[in-house]
């Protein structure tokens, strides 16, 4: 006699098909490795790589390094596209004050897939509403050293400065500094988390960061617009994986990107 084979069988066997279905496929998905800086990262990437994943089976791997290691690793072929939140030609101008001369700057394609602003990020405990352009140089030149110079409260000023966000750094020294230089006595951190994180964990600091960073851990006063292009390069022709993800940021993944 020919054993019965129970009723449920066939669903537990179709549930089991489905579930290492599933699984193949998320172990199967396409990576791309990206090195980055804080605008591309916080702005774009970390808001549409579960989307991209779940739509196009493409697995981001974001290296938060900035946009000059980006472009190193790009060269070492480490990376599938470096982005910064830098203009083209300002990018290959940092790597020349750098000391990383870029021989042929033609063997790079690039896109601008995205607009930043930089945002300042005070202490909760500095609630000044705003700051000009003046007081933002003496601030971050070091020229005063307490809030109540500026209508805060009296209080020493901590400014916070990232070695891992130079496109950030470099961009509001251009357009706000005059190129004037940052403190030496600044507290250095590195990424954008970092930063923030500090500018958290220290009363009377001050930092830079993206839009999307403002949040109620911290006070963002008003300040003149700084904006900037969020600039993706690749080596040469893109790989099919990089092309479906710009094409993706551009069109259905507008919906999760900062504004």
């Amino acid at each position: 006699m020919i054993p019965s084979i129970p009723r449920f069988l066939p669903h537990v066997l179709l549930a089991t098909a489905c579930f290492l279905g599933l699984a193949a496929a998320s172990v199967w998905a396409s990576e791309v490795t990206i090195g980055t800086g804080a605008a591309a990262a916080e702005n774009i990437f970390k808001k549409i790589e579960f989307s991209l994943n779940r739509t196009l089976n493409i697995k981001l791997n974001i290296i938060d390094s900035g946009p000059v290691q980006a472009l190193k690793d790009l060269d070492a072929d480490k990376l599938h596209c470096a982005v910064g939140g830098v203009a083209f030609a300002d990018w290959m101008e940092m790597m020349k004050k750098d000391g990383y001369v870029v021989a042929d700057p033609s063997v790079y394609r690039s896109w601008v897939i995205g607009q930043d602003r930089i945002k300042v990020l005070t202490n909760l405990d500095v609630p000044v509403k705003s700051l000009s352009k003046e007081q933002l140089v003496a601030i971050f030149s070091g020229a005063i050293t307490n809030w109540s110079q500026v209508g805060g409260p009296d209080k020493p000023i901590v400014v916070v400065v990232g070695s891992r966000i130079p496109g950030t750094m470099s961009v509001f020294q251009k357009q706000i500094m005059g190129n004037a230089a940052f403190t030496k006595e600044a507290m250095v951190g590195t990424t954008a988390e970092d930063i923030k994180s500090r500018v958290i964990r220290n009363a009377g600091a001050i930092g830079l960061g993206t839009i999307s960073q403002v949040d109620y851990l911290v006070n963002g006063p008003e300040i003149p617009e700084i904006a900037r292009p969020i600039t993706l390069i690749t080596k040469g022709a893109p790989t099919e994986d990089v092309e479906k993800m710009i094409n993706y940021i551009n069109t259905a993944g507008q919906r999760f990107i900062v504004k």
